[in-house]
């Protein structure tokens, strides 16, 4: 399969191969508004890290408070003062785009053949059960427990390591204060998905320019099947989040970290805090890249509803089956990205 990158940089392209037209029933026309952060009724929540780690102890209680009504609200914020260097993000920003720019059989190499493959290179999601292809090309890579990395461009792997250290010790502290936002200690979640041998996938997303936009898919309505999905992007719009039945554009705050609630964290919180939908739109004009640190629990780690969060008698009966992670992943890779089809399987209530 041709990738989206070799066919946008076909010369004098003006319209797109017919198996990448969607229908219209996803229509990109329907959105609302900017969430823009600033201040109005409609804001995606800022979450200052720099508080939680370092505040006073009134600080940080606010921003575990604000952390819960993130997730319970919007399952989707962004993270300031996180620690993580400018420099670094655009230093693995710019590798990446080294990666999609090598030749193309040099690419190929990585190309996917099995959805738990620790490198995988490939264009739209799963061709083998699409209708329709996305406009995307993407780079998936397992960083955790274990490391990967592609051998080319040879300076990736290390600016690679050094950024997934940086969000580990980021992410660890978001499940930490999100643990406490639950009601629960602050090392539940931690021990709950054994997030010391958390799987991390890694997964840089290229959309080409594309003549006929409105025709096209960058990624429909889905839901990330991780606990928490870590997010940078270089800045060109497309990321709409669905809020309250209204679809939002995200036009985030320069070098801050988009983070999104994923399906098992509606697991273990029984419903409570929602793994938002969201979709990514793509234009004829610019080059759009995203960047994603989907962060798991282990891969043989049992996720089920926290047994704190449940009481049988009351209003409060398990909403969710227990399933282990790894299981979950192969299940949602080997079918259609499609909404929360896959999480809906496991609901035992509605």
């Amino acid at each position: 399969m041709a990738s989206v990158k070799s066919i946008a940089d076909t010369p004098n392209l003006t319209s797109i191969p017919s198996s990448f037209i969607f229908a219209t029933d996803d229509s990109f026309d329907d959105v609302t508004a900017d969430a823009s952060p600033q201040g109005a009724e409609d804001s995606i929540p800022i979450i200052d890290l720099s508080l939680l780690i370092n505040g006073t102890p009134q600080q940080r209680a606010k921003v575990v408070n604000e952390l819960g009504k993130a997730c319970e609200d919007w399952g989707f914020f962004m993270v300031v003062n996180h620690g993580v260097e400018e420099k670094l993000m655009k230093e693995l920003m710019e590798i990446c785009i080294e990666f999609f720019e090598l030749k193309e059989e040099e690419k190929r190499e990585y190309e996917t053949k099995h959805v738990l493959d620790p490198i995988r290179y490939g264009t739209s999601f799963n061709p083998k059960v699409e209708k329709a292809f996305f406009w995307r090309d993407y780079l998936k890579i397992k960083v955790h427990p274990k490391f990967h990395a592609p051998t080319k461009p040879t300076r990736l792997r290390g600016i690679l390591e050094e950024y997934c250290t940086r969000v580990r010790e980021t992410t660890r502290e978001l499940v930490r204060g999100i643990s406490e936002s639950l009601g629960l200690e602050g090392c539940f979640l931690e021990k709950a998905t054994d997030l010391e041998s958390s799987l991390i996938l890694f997964a840089a997303n290229l959309y080409p320019p594309c003549p006929q936009p409105e025709l096209a898919r960058g990624l429909p309505s889905h839901s990330d099947l991780c606990l928490l999905t870590i997010l940078i992007t270089n800045e060109i719009a497309g990321l709409q989040i669905l809020h309250h039945d209204k679809w939002f554009n995200v036009n985030p705050i320069p070098n801050s970290l988009i983070i999104n609630v994923g399906d098992q964290l509606e697991i273990l919180s029984n419903g409570k805090y929602k793994s938002v939908l969201h979709r990514a739109k793509v234009n004829d004009k610019a080059t759009r890249i995203s960047i994603g640190m989907a962060v798991g629990p282990s891969h043989e780690t049992v996720v089920g509803p926290a047994p704190q969060l449940i009481n049988e008698h009351t209003n409060n009966p398990p909403m969710f089956k227990s399933i282990k992670y790894k299981d979950y992943m192969e299940i949602m890779q080997s079918n259609q990205l499609q909404g929360k089809s896959i999480l809906d399987r496991f609901r035992l209530h509605r």
